[in-house]
């Protein structure tokens, strides 16, 4: 079973309870550029990649989590995680669109 989280305290929640750290990382895309967002769970992930210096480690931007919820909404998606299992703290995810159901 997994779980819709589309309140952008309840994400931070679930990924805070993980180590996780929002970034984003940004594409060219013809004149602009489209946001990726992603949640960093280790230092391994953070600083894996080719573009590693001190303001994009691993070619990601740390960015705060009003930044990442705002961009989120933006993008209009949510976050599917897994339910609750006792014992075990999983961060696998998913983004989905914001009118997905649960």
């Amino acid at each position: 079973m997994s779980r819709i989280l589309k309140s952008g305290a309840d994400i931070r929640q679930w990924a805070e309870a993980r180590s996780g750290m929002p970034a984003w990382s940004e594409l060219p895309s013809g004149t602009r550029s489209t946001i990726v967002l992603r949640i960093v769970f280790d230092q391994y992930l953070l600083n894996s990649g080719e573009a590693q210096d001190i303001d994009r480690p691993g070619g990601l931007d740390l960015v705060s989590w009003d930044e990442w919820v705002k961009e989120l909404h933006h993008q209009k998606l949510a976050l599917k995680v897994g339910d609750r299992v006792e014992g075990l703290l999983d961060n696998e995810f998913e983004f989905v669109p914001a009118d997905t159901q649960p």
